[in-house]
């Protein structure tokens, strides 16, 4: 080898020595800043997320996939007219999202469950992994947990408002006789296309158009991103990118974090992939008029990046008696970030519902 080969040799060999020692020095950075924290004093360490709660069931959808749900009744005799709070969670979580609402609201009966391929229920056909569907399925929970004459309020998060709103699309004439009341959280009535996920216009615009594609070559590899291997060596990773993207507030429980972590994690990533598109043409604005008759919750996060607060927004603007509470700092997983706020936010609800307050009848 000549002298020339040599230094070209030795200057390869340094670059990529750099480039490796680089990375290394991030790695060893975010974990570095993980683990500071993960120490810190942590007030919310010893609740007992995830621990099932209430009398569980299976319900069968009508396409006769099993829904896992669970029920649990008010601590005290709950006053006559009381409603029943039926609660509907986001992508890639489960019911355990309403942890401190189902923890705090005692008073009430309450239902949670398992999106279909979410949590505990079953896995669906991958043309059943619609907005569209899961408003079925909710319709389905409902005659197996709700009595014709009973009072509810639908409560959803995200994706779980979105299921709320396709209900109301599909039986309108449920709205001001059992559904008393709505709360929508952190979500959208369409155009979840425009979101930029936290990335300058510009970018975003750029991005859009890969987007449906790289999640379906992504699905299809999912057994492989799925292994616990790839899973957990992403952990650390994922615990601050979670941090970052669902929640604004920094001294947000670092085991919240974590809990969210494990939920996201649960998911297969070919059910992330097969919920994908229905996002993208989600538009329920007919369903406005139906959401009208009843008393509304709003509410947003002013850093949400998955669904930016115009979306919830333009949702309270189309309703005549509506609750629209904007939350600072908050991002896109208010009933963990901000768990006081939205309770209390439900009893306002309830307390409308009951006096039969709020919507145009």
């Amino acid at each position: 080898m000549d002298g020339r080969s040599k230094r070209r040799l030795g200057i390869a060999g340094a670059v990529a020595g750099a480039g490796a020692a680089g990375f290394g020095a991030a790695i060893a950075a975010r974990k570095y800043a993980v683990g500071r924290v993960r120490a810190q004093p942590d007030p919310e360490v010893n609740e007992p997320f995830g621990v099932p709660r209430g009398d569980a069931l299976t319900v069968l959808a009508d396409d006769g996939l099993p829904l896992y749900v669970e029920v649990e009744e008010p601590g005290i005799p709950p006053m006559p007219g009381t409603p029943t709070l039926v609660f509907c969670h986001g992508y890639c979580l489960t019911r355990d999202t309403w942890h401190y609402q189902r923890r705090d609201l005692t008073g009430f009966r309450r239902i949670v469950w398992d999106q279909r391929s979410h949590g505990l229920s079953g896995r669906s056909h991958p043309g059943r992994a619609t907005i569209d569907q899961t408003g079925q399925d909710l319709a389905a929970v409902l005659r197996a947990t709700v009595g014709d004459d009973e009072p509810v309020i639908l409560v959803g998060h995200s994706m779980g408002g979105m299921t709320v709103m396709a209900y109301a699309e599909h039986h309108p004439e449920e709205f001001g006789s059992r559904v008393r009341g709505v709360g929508l959280i952190n979500t959208a009535i369409g155009d979840i296309q425009q979101m930029t996920l936290g990335l300058p216009l510009v970018l975003a615009k750029l991005a859009r158009p890969l987007t449906p594609r790289l999640v379906r070559g992504l699905g299809r590899g999912g057994a492989f991103i799925d292994s616990n291997r790839n899973r957990n060596v992403g952990a650390d990773l994922a615990f601050w990118v979670i941090r970052r993207m669902g929640f604004a507030d920094r001294a947000v429980s670092p085991t919240v974090v974590d809990f969210v972590e494990r939920m996201i994690r649960a998911t297969p990533f070919e059910v992330i992939a097969e919920f994908y598109p229905t996002f993208l043409g989600h538009d329920k604005r007919a369903a406005l008029a139906v959401l009208d008759k009843v008393p509304a919750l709003v509410m947003t996060g002013d850093a949400d990046l998955l669904t930016p607060a115009a979306h919830g927004a333009e949702i309270a603007e189309g309703l005549s008696d509506v609750d629209y509470e904007p939350v600072s700092p908050a991002g896109h997983l208010l009933p963990l970030e901000h768990p006081y706020r939205v309770t209390e936010a439900l009893l306002r609800l309830a307390g409308r519902a009951v006096a039969g307050t709020g919507g145009r009848g």
